[in-house]
């Protein structure tokens, strides 16, 4: 994995309240590979939904710069943002975001409708994304219809279909728990393991954090300098009163 997919420089983030400026990221720097699985975690208000948004290029960095498979989208326009997000990035998010009054497959063909694709390369698509996440059966059924791991699914069959370079993760499994929250860890690991993709998920559970390669921690914007060897140590350290997996 010496491929550098993505690449934050020094990246900055202030927000102004009222005659406040609030700076959010302090610098961070930091580099994913290509194929990684990545968990940054962190508590409430530590800046990781922040980090996230600046790799997905939902924000862009007050300084600093952003660099994804090779582009610096920290200096794109929005409307160059907004073409380049529709290919390069798969969205994942804990309450799903599904079309309540679309079926799953409608859902997952969304976004290729913003391409420039024939009907017929846009269902071949959809239906495989829709069989990846072993919801072949389920196409007709809307989301009310459907539960919670299984809208879930529908999200990140939604998140592959236009095949992303990165899937980026916010709290995917915050909204399940048991055996429905494992199964998507599976169905994230067996994507990362089978198609090669890359991940980045924002999360505060151990048993999620668990599955990654690597974990980036943060904290009051800035990440922390770890100085665990193995993944188990790194685990540790974030989550010292957590059992976790073996």
């Amino acid at each position: 994995m010496s491929d550098v997919i993505v690449q934050v420089d020094e990246g900055f983030k202030e927000y102004s309240r009222g005659a406040e400026r609030v700076e959010v990221l302090k610098g961070v720097s930091l580099k994913i590979y290509r194929g990684e699985f990545v968990a940054l975690i962190g508590p409430s208000g530590s800046g990781k939904t922040t980090l996230l948004n600046l790799i997905a290029g939902l924000d862009q960095p007050t300084r600093g710069r952003v660099v994804i498979n090779g582009r610096d989208i920290s200096r794109m326009s929005e409307s160059e943002l907004a073409r380049w997000r529709t290919t390069a990035i798969g969205f994942v998010f804990q309450f799903y975001h599904l079309i309540p009054v679309l079926t799953a497959y409608e859902n997952v063909e969304l976004p290729l409708l913003l391409l420039n694709m024939s009907a017929s390369r846009r269902r071949k698509q959809a239906l495989n994304a829709l069989g990846l996440v072993g919801l072949s059966h389920r196409l007709t059924h809307r989301p009310g219809q459907l539960s919670g791991g299984e809208q879930q699914r529908v999200g990140i069959a939604r998140a592959l279909v236009t095949d992303p370079a990165l899937v980026v993760a916010d709290e995917p499994t915050g909204d399940l728990d048991g055996r429905k929250k494992e199964e998507i860890l599976d169905l994230l690991q067996q994507l990362q393991e089978g198609l090669n993709k890359t991940i980045l998920m924002v999360t505060h559970d151990h048993t999620a954090a668990s599955r990654a390669h690597r974990l980036l921690r943060i904290s009051d914007g800035m990440l922390l300098e770890e100085h665990a060897e193995t993944r188990e140590e790194a685990l540790a350290l974030a989550f010292p009163d957590a059992k976790l997996r073996p």
